[in-house]
């Protein structure tokens, strides 16, 4: 499954440096049928999202569509099992930025060629490339550092004329510069991940690339500048001026000084010495007093110079052509790597600590000690539907957890489709549609009614079929709201459904509970010393829960101490509500 993971983000085009999520268009049906279960999906795939360091990760769950058959969920379990259990939390991944090149090679570059064809394609792989059909084209070719030529058969013998001029004899040697330039925005990078654990794919990635690092060093051959022979100059004067003050001149050797404008010998003999204990070629300096430069070959050594340092650099480049050619694949390959690393270190970093284990197919929904993932410090819950009761009328008081639950069993099913383990123990069908109504926001009217009815009524009912139902009483009038319920319940047991349905009408509902059909509660058990509601949020299967709006009075009575707050909670005391 990796091989095909991998394939994903090459179709795709992901890449652990895009600066926002790539859009990703993915065929195939939800087995989430309403909106709102759709959103609770999407929270599932933002909390695991949420410890990815690449934007582009998150893509990497539609690889994951949903499916019906059991054969692919139990082999998204072994990849997931296999590759959780050597992934690891890498935070450094988090240090890696975009590859920004920094390099640029020292020297003026320039490929050219006569044919057109070969123009081309250079200009295609954005190569400086310059077409000659003259002879002045050559000429003006002096200006550049390296000339690299291909395919210049008509002009190759004034080509070959230019010091500075390098035969190349196919496309894939022509400015092997440009992969040094891209080898060098990746340097940070490959330095931080070689300092790091990794798995095996990764680190032979990194392995292999590293050596080529060197060639972003600068050469450490030194060379003469203007600067240091103008230096160097001076300090050879001074030592011929202190040499000229031992001398004692001859009469003969002044009239030869200046009637023939030449050195005596023995001046002749110390300007020399001088010239040659410098240590700097010898050609360059005029047999003067003072000494000095000569100008035409200064300029001319200074030229050839650095021509030779840039054919020594690009004489190493190269040496590693082969290796270099290979670079783009073999970065786009750790890149992929890159996001499919992150992906799997999220998905452990999430589940880091933490005991968990793979939901098993089954024809009853068992939760046992399970934790939620939207939930910080997480009670756990138990919880089940079977055959013998395939829906649970959850009953409580208000912020007990009924709708925390119906989330609950969403998000398992987000996790089991995936392929991925779960806190806690978890048996459940392979559900192929399922339905969240969501507890209305809006007030009592006859058009939410209407609405609600149309989307039950738009229901396909099976055995694979889960219906969970959030108070959906609130959408009618409270005398009937009940038959409702019950109705509603009967209907879809009767064709296989499995249903949660939470609501405040569970007296109402017991005296008409369908066959297959059990009442559950979540109960507030009183008040902690700040007043705040105790509540076990395990469902206690087949005990009514009831609505307890004297403890809230009492909490609001203590915590405000207003004397409406105070009658109610009095009034309630005594029984007489």
């Amino acid at each position: 499954m990796q091989k095909e993971l991998i394939s994903f983000i090459e179709e795709h085009e992901l890449s652990p440096f895009h600066a926002s999520k790539t859009p990703v268009s993915i065929s195939g049906e939800t087995i989430f049928k309403t909106k709102d279960a759709k959103a609770i999906h999407q929270k599932v795939l933002s909390t695991l999202a949420s410890h990815f360091y690449f934007s582009d990760t998150k893509n990497l769950f539609s690889f994951f569509a949903f499916t019906s058959t059991i054969s692919e969920i139990q082999r998204r379990q072994e990849f997931f099992h296999s590759a959780l259990s050597i992934a690891s939390p890498r935070p450094f991944l988090s240090e890696l930025e975009t590859p920004k090149s920094s390099w640029r090679p020292p020297y003026d570059i320039i490929v050219v060629t006569e044919d057109e064809n070969t123009f081309t394609q250079l200009k295609d792989l954005d190569i400086p490339v310059k077409f000659i059909n003259t002879q002045y084209d050559v000429q003006e070719l002096e200006s550049y550092d390296l000339v690299q030529c291909l395919d210049c058969d008509q002009f190759q013998m004034l080509l070959e004329q230019l010091p500075q001029s390098v035969f190349l004899s196919s496309i894939d040697e022509a400015y092997l510069e440009r992969y040094v330039e891209l080898l060098s925005g990746w340097k940070n990078i490959l330095q931080t991940l070689q300092s790091h654990s990794l798995p095996e794919l990764v680190d032979n990635l990194v392995k292999n690339i590293m050596p080529l690092i060197s060639l972003l060093q600068a050469s450490t051959e030194i060379s003469l500048t203007r600067d240091q022979l103008d230096n160097s100059l001076e300090t050879m004067n001074e030592v011929v001026t202190k040499e000229l003050e031992k001398l004692t001149i001859t009469g003969t050797s002044l009239i030869e000084l200046l009637s023939k404008q030449k050195l005596p010998i023995e001046f002749e003999k110390i300007v020399e010495q001088v010239i040659t204990s410098s240590g700097l070629p010898e050609h360059l300096f005029s047999t003067t007093i003072p000494v000095s430069l000569d100008a035409a070959e200064v300029e001319k050594f200074l030229k050839q110079q650095s021509t030779n340092q840039y054919l020594g650099v690009a004489e190493r480049i190269k040496k590693h052509a082969l290796a270099l050619q290979g670079l783009p694949q073999q970065l786009h390959e750790l890149e992929c790597q890159l996001l499919l690393l992150d992906f799997l270190s999220g998905i452990s970093e999430f589940l880091f600590s933490e005991n968990f284990n793979f939901p098993k197919l089954s024809d009853r929904f068992v939760l046992s000690q399970m934790k939620n993932i939207f939930l910080e410090n997480p009670q756990e819950i138990s919880f089940s539907l079977d055959p013998s009761a395939r829906c649970s009328i959850l009953t409580g008081a208000n912020s007990g957890g009924k709708t925390t639950l119906l989330e609950h069993i969403l998000q398992i099913i987000s996790l089991f489709q995936l392929g991925l383990p779960t806190f806690g123990s978890v048996e459940l069908p392979l559900f192929s549609e399922v339905y969240y109504f969501a507890k209305n926001k809006g007030s009592l009217n006859k058009g939410a009614f209407e609405t609600l009815l149309t989307q039950m009524a738009t229901i396909t009912p099976g055995k694979q079929t889960l219906i969970l139902a959030d108070e959906i009483e609130s959408v009618t009038e409270p005398g009937v709201a009940g038959v409702i319920v019950c109705a509603t319940a009967e209907y879809f047991l009767q064709r296989g459904c499995f249903l949660v349905i939470a609501t405040h009408l569970g007296k109402d509902i017991q005296q008409r509970l369908p066959l297959y059909a059990r009442i559950d509660g979540i109960e507030a058990k009183g008040l902690n010393d700040k007043y705040e509601l105790i509540v076990d949020h395990n469902p206690v299967l087949g005990r009514l829960a009831h609505s307890t709006p004297e403890l809230i009075v009492e909490r609001m009575a203590n915590a405000h101490k207003d004397e409406y707050f105070i009658h109610l909670h009095e009034f309630l005391k005594k029984g007489q509500l």
